[in-house]
């Protein structure tokens, strides 16, 4: 494939959801979203041919990978942390005071991930509505080609407005570019509005995804993949009208015969099983950059620093690699998983390394995360090995797939295929089968998917979304209509001319 070219876009530099865009030239190795920066062109040179166009729709796709907005501000890890997954950690409680605020909550509109995650998605947002845009008046531009990228663009979009609307609850929905004087116009949007874009921008895409990609084009949406993003957005919203919609998503991905479960667990997170058959979509990382910490806040890295994170801080021994020591993994899940056949392949036991040592940081257990640990095996030749980690992180599984129709069946009162789904994944790990029906099929349910995705950012949500954060959550000083939500970033608030209301709490 070609060296993809993107674009230096001016903006107003003080608005206030600081939509400046750098989008650096890309090329094609392991796929499409790899990046190599050392090259760009300016927007007025820009959208004038097929190829510009596609080389626009990467720059869309590479926000997904950003993990330096505002310091460290990987999604994943950072839901694991305010989950009872796991723990912030790092050396000491000062390493990284934002995880240590999300994961105590003591969340103040100056202290928190908030800046970050905000900047992230709205830079995305600001990308695809430009796409969206300038995408139109390109002259002879392939039909189909135009209705794909224009779903793509779309399904991104959701993405980023699914991560917003989640974290702060009412936020702006900006739905095209605007001028600098329009910025400090725009007010908040409920979280009911916000799920109506989402699910339109979805529910067009489906229409226009392909089923499948080619292997050079791994990591692009897939009509499964907006399929699945809309059940989740569904379930978010606990909105009973619209199970049934969600049902169909679901069965449409599983009646589509292409995906399945990894016949081993333990082969769902090897970087040689990427985009296996369990992938219904991934956030693509590479390790060509060579990025170094000169780049470091740029956005122009596409390693997967969060793997340096959760590793072993200062570590020495077999199998891994030495990380920062974050996100030590709780008690409370050891103990919850320790008698699953997937406890091995999710959680490191310190312990049981043999000749192995380490440096023991803030909130330390003993015990670690196995998914997205740093391996020797995947060290990266080049760069600052922190930043240019591979590791894709799978942002919907089939398994997933599975547990929301299980919960979806159940809880629209159809506990036989709700049982059906649930138990092709524990079959899958050899555990007897659920017979329960009613409020325990759905507790099972629940454990489930806590087992199953175990630190992959699930279960924070999972908690909040149910009803159930205030009880689990409640010896972490979580109060429930304060901590639902991250507060908004003050900085935002400041330069908003009075557009934006800070959360209830803070």
């Amino acid at each position: 494939m070609k060296n993809i070219i993107t674009a230096l876009v001016n903006t107003p530099h003080k608005i206030y959801i600081t939509l400046f865009v750098i989008l650096v030239l890309t090329s094609c190795r392991k796929d499409f979203l790899e990046v190599d920066p050392v090259g760009r062109v300016l927007e007025s040179n820009y959208y004038e041919n097929e190829e510009q166009a596609f080389e626009a729709l990467v720059a869309v796709y590479d926000v997904l990978q950003w993990n330096d907005q505002s310091g460290f501000t990987m999604f994943r890890p950072l839901l694991d942390a305010a989950s009872d997954d796991c723990h912030a950690g790092g050396s000491d409680m000062s390493d990284q005071p934002s995880w240590v605020a999300w994961d105590e909550f003591t969340l103040t509109a100056d202290l928190g991930p908030q800046q970050g995650l905000w900047q992230k998605n709205y830079k995305g947002i600001y990308r695809a509505n430009l796409f969206l845009e300038k995408v139109e008046d390109i002259p002879d531009l392939d039909p189909q080609f135009k209705l794909r990228t224009v779903a793509e663009a779309k399904f991104l979009r959701a993405k980023f407005y699914m991560d917003l609307v989640r974290s702060f609850g009412y936020v702006p929905l900006i739905t095209k570019t605007l001028g600098s004087d329009e910025y400090y116009t725009v007010g908040q949007a409920s979280p009911a509005e916000i799920f109506v874009q989402i699910e339109q921008d979805l529910n067009d895409a489906v229409f226009d995804l392909p089923e499948t990609v080619g292997a050079n084009n791994l990591g692009r949406a897939t009509k499964a993949a907006a399929q699945g993003l809309l059940a989740r957005a569904i379930l978010y919203q606990n909105d009973p009208s619209k199970f049934n919609s969600a049902i169909n998503a679901v069965e449409d991905i599983i009646g589509s015969g292409l995906y399945s479960l990894e016949p081993n667990y333990g082969d769902i997170f090897k970087t040689s099983n990427e985009h296996g058959v369990e992938s219904v979509f991934e956030i693509v990382y590479a390790d060509n950059s060579i990025a170094d910490w000169w780049m470091f806040g740029s956005g122009r890295g596409e390693g997967n620093v969060g793997v340096q994170f959760v590793g072993m801080r200062d570590y020495s021994g077999p199998t891994y690699a030495p990380g920062w020591g974050f996100c030590p993994v709780s008690l409370d899940l050891v103990e919850f998983m320790e008698n699953d056949p997937r406890y091995g392949y999710t959680i490191i036991n310190t312990n049981a390394l043999p000749g192995a040592v380490y440096a023991p940081g803030f909130q330390d257990t003993g015990y670690f995360v196995r998914k997205y640990a740093p391996l020797q095996s995947n060290t990266a030749g080049d760069g600052a090995i922190p930043l240019n980690w591979s590791n894709n992180v799978r942002e919907i599984r089939y398994a997933d797939v599975l547990l929301m129709a299980a919960e979806l069946y159940a809880r629209t009162g159809d506990d036989g295929a709700a049982r059906n789904y649930l138990n092709q994944v524990r079959s899958r790990v050899a555990l007897q089968p659920v017979v329960s029906s009613g409020a325990d099929l759905l507790d099972a349910i629940y454990d489930e998917r806590r087992m199953e995705l175990a630190c992959e950012g699930h279960r924070f949500f999972d908690l909040v979304r149910t009803g159930r954060a205030a009880t689990v959550l409640a010896s972490k000083g979580y109060v429930d209509g304060v901590h639902n939500f991250l507060p908004l970033p003050q900085g935002e608030i400041d330069l908003s001319n009075g557009q934006l209301t800070q959360n209830n709490g803070y």
